[in-house]
């Protein structure tokens, strides 16, 4: 047996065309799963990504790949926008607009909520992934915000993830807006004493 440590697996390179083709197809399925529901037919999707059936299969043999996919896909781009929104906006404004992001993130994926719990094992880690991603987003932009003594620094980033969870309504946005100005009010009492 050889003394050598194992080489870590090295990481495909995926060609510009290809990922493309991935990138096209995950905004279609995206696209229609929010519309249509994750039963629409394969063929919307692909002809809205403009691709072939075949480029469908061989990257999601399974349609619980395809929506395992968007989901991820999704929880990325939405995990993402904190850091940028952290360069853009003052600590509060920034995590005011990314809750907002998130809660519109939540509202478009409830469609998404009765395959996400079928037992399906593609789906098993996906809640996992989500904390994974959003627990430090939501983390990095709640420590600037009290730090700039904006907000209180007792808050727990996963209680304020249910919440927003909770407060979603998918067909009244403007509810949604509201609960989130609330919350982000509570948020506030007490910013300067909440260490003391």
């Amino acid at each position: 047996m050889s003394d050598r440590p194992a080489e870590a697996p090295v990481a495909r390179r995926v060609r510009p065309d290809v990922q493309r083709s991935l990138d096209a197809l995950l905004a279609a399925a995206a696209e229609i799963f929010e519309s249509d529901g994750v039963d629409a037919p394969v063929r919307r999707i692909t002809a809205r990504a403009g691709v072939g059936a075949g480029t469908l299969y061989r990257h999601f043999p399974q349609r619980s790949d395809l929506i395992a996919a968007v989901f991820r896909h999704e929880v990325d781009a939405c995990a993402e926008a904190a850091p940028a929104l952290a360069n853009q906006y003052e600590p509060v404004e920034a995590l005011t607009r990314w809750l907002r992001h998130l809660a519109r993130f939540v509202a478009a994926k409830r469609g998404l909520k009765s395959a996400l719990h079928s037992g399906e094992p593609a789906y098993q880690s996906l809640p996992a992934y989500f904390m994974e991603r959003f627990v430090p987003a939501l983390t990095q932009l709640l420590d600037a915000a009290a730090a700039a003594g904006d907000i209180r620094s007792d808050v727990i980033p996963y209680d304020l993830l249910r919440a927003i969870s909770g407060i979603v309504e998918p067909d009244d946005d403007a509810y949604t807006q509201r609960m989130i100005t609330l919350l982000v009010d509570g948020l506030r009492h007490g910013a300067h004493t909440a260490s003391a």
